[in-house]
């Protein structure tokens, strides 16, 4: 009798893990999209500022900053976070008044700037919650999804110090 309920157990667990396994997976997978979304926004609004105002920015660093948004969008080595960490810099370098640039593409590219350490952020606590759960001695012991690989963390300087809160929510509680 005590080893049925045991089994049962044990059954009732699994079940309960491989769902929240799945839907982790699922959240990684959702958070990644979110993220890749965010990311290719910013290239392509970095080489809109390069291509259409290099005057604004300078003629060379126009180009350079519209090498880094390709090689951003397709890493030539493969190396994503590396060419995102590049074409984060040369952004994070830019003059914060550039004469000449519509407001509306400053505007959306500090925001894109902005949504990408945060969709960084979700992407990255998926992957935690997720490996947590992985990690896990029973989950491991009974080699739950095994076979699917590790999710990977994607680690790129992205400074959230630009995010401000809204002066219509200053003081006002998170409830």
């Amino acid at each position: 009798m005590l080893s049925g309920v045991l089994f049962l157990l044990l059954v009732t667990w699994t079940i309960w893990t491989l769902t929240r396994l799945s839907r982790l997976e699922g959240r990684v997978a959702r958070a990644w999209t979110a993220l890749d979304t965010q990311l290719q926004r910013r290239a392509g609004l970095a080489e809109e500022l390069a291509r259409n105002y290099p005057a604004a920015v300078g003629e060379d660093r126009a180009e350079y900053l519209a090498a880094f948004a390709g090689d951003a969008r397709q890493p030539v080595d493969g190396d994503r976070e590396l060419a995102e960490n590049a074409l984060g810099r040369e952004l994070r370098e830019l003059p914060e008044d550039l004469p000449g640039v519509p407001a509306a593409l400053q505007t959306d590219l500090s925001g894109t700037t902005t949504r990408v350490g945060l969709a960084r952020r979700f992407y990255n606590d998926a992957v935690r919650d997720t490996r947590a759960l992985r990690h896990g001695r029973l989950t491991r012991v009974l080699r739950l999804h095994a076979s699917r690989p590790q999710p990977r963390y994607f680690d790129i300087e992205v400074g959230l110090e630009g995010a401000r809160p809204r002066p219509d929510r200053v003081g006002k509680s998170a409830n």
